[in-house]
């Protein structure tokens, strides 16, 4: 099973705006394998409490206005240092520099397929990308030492 063609439209969309209010780390990646409560999840990341707000508020902003799309659930308003929009389809976690390091999501779904973004809403690599990329060469030289 594969993302639907709506999913990777919202995640095109979704990474956009994103990318737009200066987002870091964009990702996506195709979960519908793994879990069969959403097809997708887009990951972004940014170094302050208000431009997370910025962000989540330009994608929902986009979402509905291009595509007629409405979250069922918007959640971690009240601190934004990381917050989750529902649209069934796919899950856009944006969540602070700091909160991306701490959890790692691109860990837990590594393997997962990662799902191809257009080239002008990729934004600048930040943090997480770099400490996501030394945690997995540490993990592939531990289990290196462990074989």
């Amino acid at each position: 099973m594969t993302a639907t063609d709506r999913s990777i439209e919202l995640i095109n969309v979704a990474a956009q705006a994103a990318a737009d209010k200066l987002a870091h780390d964009i990702i996506a990646y195709d979960v519908s394998d793994v879990l069969s409560i959403t097809d997708a999840f887009l990951l972004a990341s940014a170094p302050n409490d208000r431009q997370v707000k910025s962000i989540v508020d330009e994608i929902e902003e986009q979402l509905n206005k291009r595509l007629g799309a409405k979250p069922v659930r918007r959640e971690g308003d009240r601190d934004a240092r990381w917050i989750l929009l529902d649209y069934v389809d796919i899950v856009v976690h944006v969540q602070h520099s700091e909160e991306r390091v701490f959890y790692a999501l691109e860990r837990l779904w590594k393997d997962c397929p990662e799902i191809e973004l257009p080239e002008d809403a990729v934004a600048t690599r930040g943090k997480a990308a770099e400490h996501a990329e030394q945690r997995a060469a540490e993990e592939a030289d531990l289990d290196g030492e462990l074989r």
